[in-house]
């Protein structure tokens, strides 16, 4: 059976502070550890009321010091936003801390909008179109120094912490591909290409000194609870966070709300149709199904669940039964 793993954006819900999130995240960390996941990953996200994980090293660090087993990274880092030196320091200094437990997935959107990107990088020259050049940089400054080698990053130098490429359509597919690195595509929110990417990746990867063949993870939404009316209940706070945000109105992570759906338009119904398309929501038995069916359609070698549910206990709750689903599906397999 293909592991688990957890990805965390530290919502701030509504009433809530961030101070709350952060305190939440850690403890999420620590409840998924003993529920055997793999991964802990947070991602960096710019100017998003509901969303504290925006110093991604940061939570990084808060998560990884309150654990003891778990893969702590980023799920990711966007890396146009920052030097690649920067972040070589950053993570030299996180494996430093927490040797062979620290992951970095990278991604080439600013994890806003333009406005954000302008703000956080002052130019677009460059930009995303220098990912690939970026990539290379960071994984040269974390590697072995070379002879007579100016710019050198310390802590970092030599830690070879693992990279990931994230991707929400091809591109990331054929760098992660060429590069010889796992590829992580982002199936939770996006996965109109997702089945292609995974293709391109597979037939056209390359082995590198990292990893000598293909690997994927794929996003994938759980909203677990003991009845399937509850566990539709409860994603209706992902479905509000959604529906906010494509009207340019980002907020807090609202209370469920069974009455949200009704206020839909037909147009917005359907993009969220699209972007729940990769989920799983309810009883057990029925995340069960829903997991079985989507490893089985895409050969997923590792999946890495979102739960964005408003309350802190029903969140840990719903990690915890798709652990147990996951414990079900392997004793049969």
């Amino acid at each position: 059976m293909i592991p688990f793993s957890v990805l965390d954006l530290a919502p701030i819900v509504e009433g809530g502070t961030a101070a709350q999130a952060l305190a939440n995240s850690r403890d999420l960390a620590i409840q998924t550890e003993r529920f055997g996941y793999k991964r802990f990953w947070l991602a960096e996200h710019h100017n998003m009321p509901g969303i504290a994980s925006s110093a991604t090293a940061l939570c990084i660090q808060n998560a990884a010091a309150a654990t003891k087993t778990i893969r702590v990274g980023a799920g990711g880092i966007m890396l146009p936003n920052h030097a690649p030196i920067v972040i070589a320091e950053q993570f030299g200094t996180l494996e430093a801390l927490f040797p062979g437990r620290i992951d970095l997935g990278l991604g080439r959107a600013p994890g806003g909008d333009q406005r954000v990107a302008m703000a956080l990088r002052r130019t677009l020259v460059g930009g995303e179109d220098r990912f690939p050049q970026d990539v290379l940089e960071l994984q040269a400054l974390l590697g072995p120094a070379e002879p007579r080698q100016i710019v050198r990053a310390v802590p970092g130098e030599g830690a070879s912490v693992p990279l990931w490429i994230l991707g929400s359509s091809t591109f990331g597919a054929q760098l992660a591909a060429a590069l010889g690195l796992p590829f992580a595509f982002a199936s939770h929110f996006a996965p109109a290409q997702m089945m292609q990417a995974v293709e391109i990746y597979r037939t056209t990867f390359r082995p590198s000194e990292q990893l000598d063949r293909p690997y994927v993870m794929l996003g994938f939404n759980i909203f677990a609870a003991p009845t399937d009316e509850e566990g539709r209940l409860l994603a209706s706070s992902l479905m509000q966070a959604f529906a906010s945000l494509r009207r340019g109105l980002p907020r807090k992570l609202q209370p469920p709300n069974s009455e949200f759906e009704r206020s839909l338009t037909e147009s917005e119904r359907a993009q969220l149709d699209q972007v729940m398309a990769c989920s799983a929501v309810g009883s057990p038995a029925s995340v069960k199904a829903s997991l079985a069916a989507f490893i089985e359609r895409t050969g997923a070698d590792e999946l890495i669940l979102a739960s964005h549910i408003y309350d802190h206990a029903a969140r840990v709750r719903a990690y915890e039964i798709a652990a147990q689903v996951r414990e079900e599906m392997a004793a049969s397999a």
